[in-house]
């Protein structure tokens, strides 16, 4: 086959090129999963932070090998590709540009770990090249980068995993079997939390990209800044800015969302969204009340999503975590200090628990009284994060995506909670309100949690924190009608917009339709 150029993915009919892709590497993939001495073949996008973890985790399966990296810091690049081969005797080969290791038959699997605004695109290009991709979470920067994602596995027979890992604990799924047969009673609600704390990122201002970096394919579907960047730390803190993050909603989030809606059996969309957000707090722990902070998404955020039927609440709290007078969170995840990450249900006959790790669940009763465990066990089960992966291998060389605990369609719902809630908060950004307006918002909303008790015990948590929300107002979005089908707003054409982005030349997620 000759290898097609960085020039053919912008111009060239991407039906045609994944269609002959395609069968070239489903056929290699066969080949690497029938021969006794063959591996798939991998290559790693992004191994700064979490793309370590795949590095291991597939350098692990047998039936793999991590052939290439692809990394737009040198400097970075260098150290991993000197890891590997001294742990592997194999060094791989290391690109900067995804493009062209999509280029090579030599690799069946992608799996990306870069920054959230490039998933989307990567996963897309990969599976039109086609290679079947491991993709972290949240797989996609908008809406309408995830349902792109499902078109194209679709499209392409391609096998795909979003990094959700709790879908392969057995406790996890222990716990949600326990519930989804009526375990605690009928259960209506899900509140996923994300207390952990988050400092500031430093002082909004100009800073100077490192040298080893490639900034012009480090912001890749990104808008091009300068290029200077406006926090201090380049590496991780991106998540913090929306133009190419989540915040924690996106960050977290997914992994405690996705739980939610699987406990729920909520496999669509909500039908409606109201946030109430804002970054507040780094004035007061600096004592300076002129202080800017360089983020741009929230570090205090509800979010209450409404199924019809049943309610799923996100709760992201980056300020003290300490010493919190949440008695029900406090009595259900023994402590009252420290991060509290996970999610619990509220049914008729009692609480069920998944957390404060990726693993584990327990139930309670009515009085809150622990009455029954479920534990992954990594010596006997396996490490999860190798777990995940292995189980995408089974469906990679079996080629069949029924084996996927966490396939496309999964991870876009669970991703697009988070996009929503952050749509609502960025709509009414501006509208900046009392706690007596908040109050009065959520009562009308109306949901299946006590979200007059959810609002007292976040204005409590901000009060704790030197945050006075009667002057350091939170913002309050509009409710915002959804159809789980169209995947579009009712008469909201602010909100729409956000659905997707504004792409650069090159660079272009495509619509779910063309992909």
């Amino acid at each position: 086959m000759k290898p097609f150029s960085r020039r053919q993915f912008n111009v060239a009919s991407a039906a045609s090129l994944a269609g002959l892709a395609t069968a070239v590497h489903t056929s290699s993939a066969a080949k690497a999963a029938d021969g006794p001495n063959e591996k798939l073949g991998v290559v790693v996008a992004g191994v700064n932070g979490r793309g370590q973890s795949h590095i291991a985790g597939f350098g692990n399966d047998p039936r793999a090998e991590v052939r290439a990296i692809v990394e737009v810091d040198s400097k970075v690049a260098e150290q991993r590709a000197g890891s590997i081969e001294k742990r592997t005797g194999l060094k791989p080969k290391v690109y900067r540009d995804i493009r062209e290791a999509l280029e090579s038959d030599d690799y069946q699997i992608v799996t990306c770990a870069t920054p959230n605004h490039w998933h989307a695109l990567i996963g897309v290009w990969a599976m039109q090249a086609g290679k079947d991709v491991y993709l972290e979470k949240p797989i996609s920067h908008n809406v309408n980068e995830g349902r792109a994602l499902v078109a194209a596995a679709k499209k392409y027979g391609r096998m795909f995993q979003t990094g959700t890992q709790c879908r392969s604990s057995n406790g996890v799924i222990d716990l949600v079997n326990f519930i989804q047969s009526g375990g605690i009673g009928e259960v209506k609600l899900a509140r996923g939390l994300c207390y952990k704390r988050r400092k500031s990122i430093g002082p909004l201002g100009d800073y100077s990209v490192p040298d080893s970096i490639d900034f012009n394919l480090w912001s890749g579907p990104a808008t091009y800044t300068d290029p200077k960047v406006t926090r201090q730390r380049f590496h991780y803190d991106w998540h913090w800015q929306r133009h190419y993050g989540n915040g924690d909603s996106g960050n977290q989030g997914p992994h405690q969302t996705d739980v939610s809606r699987w406990g729920l059996g909520l496999e669509r969309h909500p039908n409606s969204i109201l946030t109430y957000a804002g970054r507040l707090g780094y004035q007061a722990e600096r004592k300076d009340p002129s202080y800017v902070d360089a983020g741009d998404t929230a570090n205090t955020q509800v979010s209450i999503y409404d199924y019809g039927d049943k309610t799923i609440v996100f709760e992201t709290r980056g300020l003290s975590v300490d010493n919190s007078a949440d008695d029900e969170i406090n009595t259900l995840f023994g402590s009252n200090r420290g991060n509290k990450i996970g999610v619990v249900f509220y049914g008729s006959e009692g609480y069920a628990i998944q957390g404060p790790n990726y693993e584990n669940g327990r139930v309670f009763d009515l009085n809150k009284k622990p009455v029954r465990e479920f534990k992954h066990n990594s010596k006997e089960d396996g490490q999860l994060n190798e777990l995940h992966m292995s189980n995408f291998i089974d469906a990679v060389v079996s080629r069949d995506g029924s084996k996927l605990n966490a396939d496309a369609m999964c991870g876009h719902l669970s991703a697009s909670i988070a996009h929503l809630g952050n749509i609502s908060y960025y709509v009414g950004q501006e509208n900046r309100v009392s706690p007596d307006e908040i109050a009065g918002a959520v009562e009308a909303f109306g949901s299946s949690d006590d979200d007059s008790a959810t609002l007292q015990r976040t204005l409590r948590h901000l009060r704790d924190n030197g945050v006075k929300p009667e002057t350091e107002q939170l913002s309050l979005g509009p409710v915002l009608k959804f159809d789980p089908v169209s995947e579009r707003f009712a008469d909201n054409d602010a909100a729409n917009a956000m659905l997707t982005r504004q792409y650069r030349d090159g660079f272009v997620v495509p619509d779910p339709s063309k992909v």
